[in-house]
C-alpha cells in the first residue's frame, strides 16, 4: 500500500473513530513529518486564490456581455483555468503538504483494528501543515469562484428573485402596432393569407409578451367568443407570437390549398407542431399546446386607419405547465 489517498480517506471518515484510534494507540502511526516549508503552503493558497479569481472572471465576462457578443472561448479560458489552477493546488498539497507513508505488506482483510489505524494515519499525516486557516480559506474561495461559475449560465435562463416581468405586458389600450422598422402598421396594410409580426411602439421588443402574430380572415368566417366580438376589426386578428407549449416562436402560417385536407387556416409552431385556429380566438387543434394562443383586442383608428391595441392581452403569454396538465 504506497501513498494513501488521505485527502479522500480525510473526508469520509468521522471525529468518533479518530478518537477512538488516538486513544488506542499510544504511539504514532506515521512518523511526525518536519514543518512544510512556508513557501510550499503560500504556493497552494494562491494556486486557491487564482482559481477563485479565474472563476470569478467567468462570471463577470458572463454578465457584462449580451448572449449575442457572448466570447465563448474567453469564458471555456476562465471556467478551464479555474479548474487548473484548483488541480495545481491538489497536486502540490498533495506532494508537499501530506505525509507519505510507505508499506510493503499486502492490503490486510477488513478489520476493526486496521480500520481505526488507517483513520489515526489519516490524522496523524496532516502534521506538516502549519497553517490551516490560510489554506481552508483559500479553499473556500476557490469553491465559492467555481460554483459561482458553474450557477452563473443557469441564473441567466431568467429572473430568479423579480419575476413579475414573466407576467407584465407592455400592451395597453391605445397602443400602436408597429413592424420591425418601427413603422405603423395600417389597417390596408395587412393582406389575407399573409402572415405578420407587430411590436409594441416604443416597448422593449426582447419581453416575452412584446411580439405579437397578425393575420386577416373573412369577418363571416370568424367564431370568437362572445366577449369578443369587436377584438378583431375587418377580420383582422392578433395573437401572442409565443407558443403555450415550451415557449418556442410561432413562425408558420398554414393557408388552405385543398378545402377537404385543409379545412381552415391555422397558425403552426414549428418546434412541436402545436396548432391554434385564429377564428376561434386561438383555440388548439393540434399538437401538445395546453392552452389557447392569448389574444390582443384591436381597434382601427378612424382618422389614420393605424392599428392599436383595445387593451390586454386576453391571458398570460408564454408557456403554462399547470395548462399543460389540465
Amino acid at each position: 500500500m504506497r501513498r494513501l489517498p488521505v485527502a479522500v480517506i480525510a473526508a469520509l471518515l468521522g471525529r468518533r473513530g479518530r478518537r477512538a484510534a488516538a486513544e488506542a494507540h499510544g504511539e504514532r502511526i506515521v512518523p511526525e513529518g518536519e514543518p512544510a516549508p512556508l513557501g510550499a503552503e503560500l504556493v497552494v493558497a494562491a494556486l486557491l486564490v487564482l482559481s477563485a479569481i479565474c472563476g470569478a472572471g467567468f462570471v463577470v465576462a458572463f454578465a457584462v456581455t449580451t448572449p449575442a457578443t457572448h466570447q465563448t472561448q474567453y469564458l471555456g479560458l476562465a471556467l478551464g483555468l479555474c479548474l487548473t489552477f484548483l488541480a495545481a493546488a491538489a497536486i502540490v498539497f498533495s506532494k508537499r503538504l501530506v505525509v507519505d507513508e510507505d508499506a510493503e505488506e499486502d492490503y490486510p482483510e477488513p478489520h476493526p483494528a486496521e480500520q481505526a489505524e488507517v483513520r489515526e494515519i489519516v490524522r496523524e499525516s496532516g502534521s506538516r501543515i502549519t497553517r490551516k486557516r490560510l489554506l481552508l480559506g483559500a479553499g473556500g474561495l476557490a469553491g465559492a469562484g467555481l460554483t459561482a461559475a458553474l450557477v452563473a449560465p443557469a441564473v441567466s435562463l431568467g429572473p430568479v428573485f423579480d419575476t413579475d416581468s414573466l407576467r407584465s405586458s407592455p400592451w395597453t389600450r391605445g397602443k400602436r402596432l408597429v413592424d420591425e422598422r418601427e413603422r405603423p402598421l395600417l389597417a390596408y396594410d395587412i393582406e389575407p393569407n399573409t402572415f405578420y409580426t407587430a411590436y409594441p411602439e416604443h416597448e422593449d421588443r426582447d419581453r416575452i409578451a412584446s411580439p405579437v402574430i397578425l393575420v386577416r380572415l373573412d369577418p363571416n368566417a370568424l367564431k370568437l367568443p362572445a366577449d369578443r366580438a369587436d377584438w378583431a376589426p375587418d377580420g383582422i386578428l392578433a395573437f401572442s407570437k409565443i407558443c403555450t407549449h415550451a415557449g418556442c416562436a410561432i413562425s408558420m402560417y398554414r393557408k388552405p390549398l385543398f378545402a377537404p385536407a385543409d379545412p381552415r387556416p391555422a397558425l403552426v409552431c414549428p418546434c412541436h407542431y402545436s396548432t391554434f385556429d385564429p377564428a376561434t380566438g386561438g383555440d388548439v387543434i393540434f399538437g401538445p399546446a395546453g392552452r389557447p394562443l392569448p389574444q390582443l383586442p384591436l381597434l382601427i383608428d378612424p382618422a389614420t386607419r393605424e392599428l392599436k391595441a383595445a387593451g390586454g392581452m386576453s391571458g398570460p403569454v408564454g408557456p403554462s405547465w399547470s395548462g399543460v396538465r389540465e
